[in-house]
């Protein structure tokens, strides 16, 4: 059973196996439609495509985030509508970086499902091992999938605001990482969000540092020593993890499972949600 990472050439042994289902995450924000139309010209064989607005968010909202989380019953219809039940392994992969991957992995492990793994280094690493690729869309055959119960849910905003208010991220009580990029979590260079900055008190960690030069994890040591450097003597346990829209906050709290720190949660709505309400705190 894989349950974080898998190596391109492991999953290339499995792609007929009928337990497997394999989710093409392949996805641009500035260019919603482009990772469908890279999954037509040529994909892992047999994987099905997840398409990160319709499938893994629901629809937008006046006080949501870009991409709230669709309801745990409507995701379990869309992992039962791919062939997934409780005995299959699913592998996401995306184009590279695992950051809309991680996405995928994250939903599948809040709907009870822990078989679930990211393709180390993507469909970039793929390609780069000379394997398989088809251009022929996959078709399954539907299962049940039973959500169970998760201990640990997501953030809310309104659970934010509370920490922040109760002074627990200026005393070092709880710890609120941010994914995004320095420059963004700074308030210099904001493109998607009509306001810039970040929460008060979080700390950043850009998920990009989670990767090599070649896009792939970095080392499970490494990335434990990185991240206990961030926490700062915090547990997991009193970690939540954010981004711009909660998609890439994922790819940290994948990161946090490689490096076997658990338990971390993530904040759904994270920073398109927060700037939402005006009355929200924001810091530069």
């Amino acid at each position: 059973m894989y349950t974080t990472l898998i190596e391109p050439a492991e999953l290339a042994a499995h792609t007929h196996d009928p337990d497997w289902v394999v989710l093409d995450c392949r996805f641009e924000l500035a260019k919603p439609a482009w990772g469908e139309a890279e999954y037509a010209r040529g994909h892992v064989p047999n994987a099905l495509y997840a398409h990160l607005d319709r499938d893994l968010s629901s629809a937008v909202t006046a006080t949501s985030g870009r991409h709230p989380l669709p309801p745990r019953d409507g995701f379990s219809a869309t992992l039962g509508r791919w062939g997934v039940d409780g005995k299959v392994q699913i592998v996401a992969y995306d184009q590279g970086s695992g950051a809309h991957a991680s996405r995928l992995w994250w939903l599948a492990r809040w709907a009870g499902h822990a078989r679930v793994a990211v393709v180390n280094g993507g469909f970039a690493a793929w390609q780069q091992a000379g394997l398989p690729i088809s251009d022929q869309p996959a078709v399954r055959r539907a299962r049940s999938f039973v959500p169970s119960h998760v201990p640990a849910e997501f953030a809310t905003t309104a659970e934010v605001a509370e920490i922040l208010a109760a002074g627990e991220l200026s005393r070092g009580q709880r710890v609120l990482v941010d994914a995004r990029a320095a420059d963004r979590f700074a308030g210099q260079n904001e493109t998607l969000d009509p306001v810039a900055g970040h929460v008060p008190g979080a700390r950043n960690h850009p998920f990009m540092r989670n990767l090599d030069a070649q896009g792939r994890f970095l080392p499970a040591a490494t990335l434990r020593s990185q991240w206990l450097e961030t926490l700062q003597g915090q547990t997991p346990s009193n970690t939540i993890a954010m981004c711009g829209s909660g998609v890439t906050a994922c790819h940290n709290l994948l990161a946090l499972e490689v490096a076997g720190l658990t338990g971390a949660r993530l904040y759904a709505g994270s920073w398109s949600e927060w700037i939402r309400d005006a009355a929200h705190p924001v810091e530069r």
